[in-house]
């Protein structure tokens, strides 16, 4: 039996540094390789590679490889949520989930697990709903020139 997916927080680095990332690329249309996105984000390339092969795949960017290639988003800032990056980003591992895991098949266990459900439901939809009032442009928009 394959196991719920849930969305809980379950790398939270990953989504703070595809937030920045895309933030980034939120004030033009050019593409950015992922070496000059690492670099602004004072991160490494393959780390940040491998998150946004995950944003490509969900068509959240656009990638073209080879010389003239690199990352631009594919959709409006004003129409890209925080909630839409944070799904994107979801393994099957997350708090919730380990929560999950830890109950036993005995009576109490399975007491636990459905109180573990009705908890991890509450706190999805919780998050979900605090992060779709929230889009890249709305980040972009509050952030002060940097100088560099």
């Amino acid at each position: 039996m394959k196991k719920a997916k849930h969305t809980c927080p379950s790398n939270s680095k990953a989504f703070g540094l595809a937030l920045q990332a895309l933030v980034f690329m939120s004030d033009s249309p050019n593409r950015y390789p992922s070496t000059n996105i690492a670099d602004h984000l004072c991160s490494e390339a393959t780390l940040i590679r491998r998150i946004l092969a995950k944003l490509a795949q969900e068509n959240i960017l656009e990638v073209r490889e080879g010389r003239d290639g690199g990352y631009r988003m594919k959709a409006t800032p004003e129409s890209v949520t925080l909630a839409d990056i944070y799904q994107a980003l979801q393994t099957d591992v997350s708090l919730c989930e380990g929560m999950l895991e830890s109950t036993g098949e005995h009576a109490f266990g399975l007491q636990m697990h459905d109180m573990f459900s009705d908890i991890s439901a509450e706190i999805n939809n919780s998050v979900l709903n605090i992060l779709q009032k929230y889009t890249i442009a709305d980040m972009a928009n509050k952030m002060n020139p940097v100088t560099e």
